[in-house]
């Protein structure tokens, strides 16, 4: 990448801007060891994650974790790429043996894709950078036994931060929000209506995500804040839904319905059923006779 050798060998602050001009007509594919934390803004590239294309041109705060695949490439060939924002690389031996060790993973941003980044308001860009600029002159400081503990310390308060601010995403997109659930609503209600609905199996969160654009953990966060329901508690609303129907209004076996549904295993379908309405599906059928 051209870049100068860092200041210290398990943490860095880069300043986007000062990475030479790419000029690669091939995409740039980059597998990372580290964790990386970055608010850019670059013109005229565009970036790929997992299986979705990424523009950065408005700017937002992303993160990626050690093991994932990161692809950028020149948008239109011939004109200039523009850049600028920072980024805090850390490998995950510096926060060795330290509480946030045992927390990182816990934040749920690590698993979103960049399709889901996080759109900051000028205020929030402002304290993010705050932070990364302490955390750069940090260890460019002369390097003693109080160092790391102060990074880390920063760290943690950079992670709450983008954790907050991901909380305030669902509630100030609401527009956005409420399409997906428009979405999700005619994805549901297409699936359970498909013919071979028996072949397909039941209905998975992952399914649901991945037809949605969206990453699991993100679109069950988005469905709480919108619904109070996670995905999980949707697919179960509309098997449920659709298992009432077929009970009252045809007069297939348990049984059938169960397979109909996707069900391998009768008793798995008569506890849903019985958690989700307090009735077994026969003691229903019963209430309508």
């Amino acid at each position: 990448m051209k870049l100068p050798k860092p200041q210290h060998p398990l943490i860095s602050v880069l300043d986007i801007g000062t990475v030479p001009p790419w000029h690669d007509e091939e995409p740039l594919t980059m597998l990372l060891d580290f964790y990386a934390i970055s608010v850019k803004r670059m013109h005229n590239v565009y970036s790929r994650y997992g299986q979705h294309s990424f523009d950065f041109n408005e700017g937002v705060l992303s993160f990626m974790a050690p093991s994932q695949v990161f692809s950028m490439a020149v948008a239109n060939k011939g004109e200039a790429v523009k850049k600028s924002g920072w980024v805090v690389y850390i490998h995950p031996d510096f926060i060795w043996n330290t509480t946030l060790a045992k927390t990182i993973e816990r934040y749920d941003f690590w698993d979103y894709s960049l399709y889901e980044g996080l759109f900051l308001s000028a205020k929030e860009e402002a304290t993010i950078l705050t932070i990364l600029l302490a955390i750069e002159q940090e260890y460019s400081a002369n390097i003693d036994r109080f160092s790391k503990q102060i990074i880390i310390s920063q760290l943690e308060s950079l992670l709450n931060y983008a954790d907050r601010f991901y909380h305030r995403q669902f509630i100030t997109r609401e527009k956005a929000n409420h399409e997906v659930l428009e979405l999700l609503e005619t994805l549901l209600h297409e699936y359970f209506n498909r013919p071979d609905l028996a072949e397909q199996g039941l209905l998975t969160v992952r399914y649901v995500a991945e037809h949605l654009h969206l990453s699991p953990k993100y679109l069950s966060n988005l469905l709480r804040v919108v619904t109070g329901q996670n995905t999980q508690q949707h697919i179960h609303a509309q098997l449920i839904a659709k298992a009432k129907e077929k009970l009252s209004t045809t007069a297939l076996t348990v049984s059938e319905i169960a397979y109909g549904l996707g069900f391998e295993h009768l008793p798995s379908f008569s506890k849903l059923f019985k958690t989700k309405t307090n009735l077994s599906p026969l003691e229903f059928r019963a209430s309508f006779h």
